[in-house]
């Protein structure tokens, strides 16, 4: 039999254990580049493949939601929106939890939903998580389509400041990406972890500043535990960057702070249980 020293052309790979405290290989992750944008690609087309209303279920989701929520939290609990229209107000808050929460739904059940790929043949494990964040962007992109057609019937002024959504998008990506590295892999032990994610996802929402605005009057030191929860800075970011004012206070960096922990714990916790999921899952 031929042996890979005399095939033309052939490579001899060699597996051995990741090395470091976190053993991430970013050489590796960008040698198999391509294979996160062919499972980047196929996460999109499998959500709208065979889909009644395809895309178009990511125009209705953030219309029907600030309608909804315009109805209960303005027009029946008369939650204060400032000067700004609540609809915009909401609207701007969904945008990236719609990203963050999309995104953490699909990188928790990627490793379950992909156990046949990951029993016959070896490549980097964190790259399913990440793909199925990144297959959220396209779904980010429509809606910001959508919020900007809302700003201009509202008559605000756009501004070369609402760039600053950019790096805000790829924070609200992080989280859900550190996040969805956690349960990902508890998903791969235990499978109720998917019947509590809702709960979890709702949860944080309610403690997450999309439905009402961050009371002024609080302490300085509730504002800095408020701010742990790294969807707060992402929330305030958003609306700041699109409608200005009072930029981003120092609170910012305690959910910068929360994303570089829950980002470096959920690798390590990933990487130490990568080891099983061939196995288990």
């Amino acid at each position: 039999m031929d042996t890979p020293e005399t095939l033309s052309g052939s490579q001899t790979v060699i597996l051995k254990p990741a090395r470091g405290w976190l053993g991430i290989d970013l050489r590796e992750l960008w040698n198999y580049r391509e294979l996160i944008y062919f499972l980047t690609w196929r996460d999109i087309k499998v959500r709208y493949k065979q889909a009644a209303l395809g895309i178009t279920w990511v125009i209705l989701q953030p219309l029907i939601t600030a309608l909804v929520s315009t109805f209960v939290f303005s027009r029946s609990l008369n939650v204060n929106s400032g000067s700004l229209p609540y609809p915009l107000f909401v609207l701007s808050a969904y945008l990236p939890w719609h990203l963050f929460a999309n995104s953490l739904t699909k990188s928790s059940a990627s490793l379950v939903g992909n156990a046949n790929l990951i029993t016959k043949v070896y490549f980097p494990r964190i790259i399913i998580p990440l793909a199925s964040v990144l297959s959220s962007v396209l779904d980010f992109a429509i809606s910001l389509v959508i919020l900007l057609a809302a700003m201009a019937v509202y008559q605000v002024p756009f501004t070369w400041g609402m760039l600053w959504i950019l790096p805000f998008a790829v924070m609200a990506m992080l989280v859900a990406l550190s996040a969805g590295l956690w349960f990902s892999a508890l998903n791969v032990q235990y499978r109720d972890v998917q019947q509590l994610l809702p709960f979890i996802s709702q949860t944080w929402l309610y403690i997450t500043p999309v439905l009402y605005p961050i009371n002024v009057g609080d302490s300085p030191l509730f504002r800095t535990i408020y701010s742990l929860n790294p969807m707060v800075g992402v929330v305030q970011g958003f609306r700041w960057a699109l409608f200005g004012g009072t930029p981003p206070d120092a609170n910012l960096w305690a959910s910068f702070g929360a994303v570089f922990l829950l980002l470096i714990t959920g690798i390590y916790f990933f990487r130490r249980m990568e080891k099983t999921f061939a196995d288990v899952v």
